[in-house]
């Protein structure tokens, strides 16, 4: 049977360690996408493993709840300099939305953030379940982009709790409001970024932000964007001028 061309090669997540001519069972969900794919046992598919590893390996066995792969070839990518966002705990499906790109734009920490408003939100992405179709559609787009790296996924903070947090990083930080300088002036090896909820912050909020804390009040434009909106274009920005590794 004659291989597939590298070229269309398909992506598969396993969360195992990969190295050459290793056998690697694959979950029953990934078993389940290869037959939906119409990938026959022989047949050559990528494998990532979101810790850095990204192999190229032969389907040996498929069943209608199992598949095995044997890896040819491993490779390790370089881990992106640190790129975390902080979101605010809103609606869910469009968290979910910022979740999928964030995986696909390398962000390598993803901080759900309790503000005021997130109280009036319904219904609002939060809890471990909740946590776990973030991890679904990370994996998702990570597969469909054929990154390496999965974002580290964080448990709600408030928003307090968050800004402490925060302060043990070595990078940039910056606030995202419409007032606020350019985004860029000066290139950071890493950055935080930190988006407010929809409908802005409470004055207080503010204060703990910009005042308390430091960060530092930066603008994506003249218009007020969506918060899925404002992550995607911020880590966007981001990811292409942060220093490589």
């Amino acid at each position: 049977m004659e291989r597939r061309r590298h070229a269309t090669l398909a992506t598969f997540f396993a969360d195992e360690p990969l190295s050459a001519d290793r056998s690697v069972d694959l979950p029953d969900d990934v078993a389940q996408h290869i037959r939906v794919r119409r990938i026959e046992s022989g047949d050559l598919i990528r494998l990532t493993n979101g810790r850095g590893a990204l192999a190229t390996a032969i389907l040996e066995r498929l069943t209608k709840s199992h598949a095995t792969a044997r890896v040819e070839q491993a490779e390790s990518v370089p881990k992106p300099a640190m790129l975390r966002l902080l979101v605010p705990v809103a609606d869910k499906e469009r968290m979910l939305w910022l979740a999928e790109k964030s995986a696909e734009l390398s962000v390598s920490h993803w901080q759900p953030v309790i503000f005021e408003r997130s109280a009036s939100v319904s219904p609002r992405g939060e809890g471990e379940k909740f946590a776990q179709k973030v991890r679904a559609r990370m994996i998702g787009a990570l597969e469909q982009s054929g990154g390496a790296w999965l974002p580290e996924i964080a448990s709600e903070l408030s928003l307090g709790d968050a800004l402490v947090r925060a302060e043990n990083s070595d990078g940039e930080r910056y606030y995202l409001e419409r007032r606020g300088r350019p985004l860029v002036k000066e290139l950071p090896r890493e950055a935080d970024v930190l988006i407010g909820p929809e409908g802005g912050v409470e004055d207080q909020e503010r204060l703990l932000i910009v005042e308390k804390h430091g960060w530092l009040p930066v603008s994506l434009g003249e218009t007020t964007l969506r918060f899925e909106t404002a992550g995607v274009v911020a880590a966007g920005v981001l990811r292409g001028l942060l220093a490589k590794p």
